[in-house]
């Protein structure tokens, strides 16, 4: 994985990670030699979060098939919730 430095992105802007994200998925931006961030190509991001969302949706099939919901009025989840 690409790192850049916090040094280096602040002196070269958006332009180091313009022209690191061409060869790699994404880049590691570190803070004092830590690693503090990571960026991605907005492709990519998008495909995490459509991932995410698959999950999502896989996870609450699981639940409604394994009997783990509630079918409830507002005022009945609120009183559930509360207690």
């Amino acid at each position: 994985m690409t790192t850049i430095t916090a040094n280096e992105l602040k002196t070269k802007g958006v332009s180091i990670l313009e022209n690191t994200l061409i060869d790699a998925d994404e880049a590691v931006i570190t803070v004092r030699g830590k690693e503090r961030f990571v960026v991605i190509n907005l492709e990519k991001y998008n495909k995490i979060r459509e991932y995410e969302l698959e999950i999502a949706v896989f996870e609450a099939k699981a639940d409604i098939s394994a009997g783990r919901v509630h079918q409830e009025s507002v005022d009945e989840h609120m009183q559930r919730v509360s207690n």
